[in-house]
């Protein structure tokens, strides 16, 4: 029996973690169980999740089936992004230089900032009363 080869790769972005698995296939993508368009329920998650292959043209070529933890559905979204990335170097080194230069293999690191005291949010002052 001949096994078929898996590719993997984490993802993170914000507080969102995504674990990737990747194996060549028909272009199902499947997340926590679920149909990826079903989970992110808004069009621009699934364009934003579909760029990596978009990019290296391996649209329809793989299968990914992904566990996303943390944050929310925007953050778990760019972390699959960045978890597909990876696995898809594993796959083949030729599609490093495509995905480096549109910036897909660097995680973003934007970070919420934390809140202060006497200040409402982390930048967010009480309303001034001059008397």
């Amino acid at each position: 029996m001949v096994e078929k080869a898996v590719y993997q790769g984490t993802g993170r972005r914000k507080t969102s973690v995504a674990r990737v698995r990747l194996m060549p296939g028909t272009g199902t993508i499947t997340v926590n169980g679920r149909d990826a368009a079903a989970y992110f329920g808004r069009a621009v998650l699934m364009t934003l999740v579909e760029t990596p292959f978009k990019v290296t043209e391996t649209v329809g070529k793989f299968d990914v089936i992904a566990k996303l933890e943390g944050g929310g559905l925007s953050g778990q979204a760019g972390a699959l992004r960045h978890g597909i990335s990876r696995a898809l170097l594993l796959a083949g080194d030729d599609y490093r230089a495509v995905l480096k230069k549109e910036g897909l293999l660097r995680r973003d690191p934007r970070m919420v900032e934390r809140k202060k005291y006497g200040l409402k949010k982390a930048r967010k002052k009480p309303q001034f009363s001059k008397r």
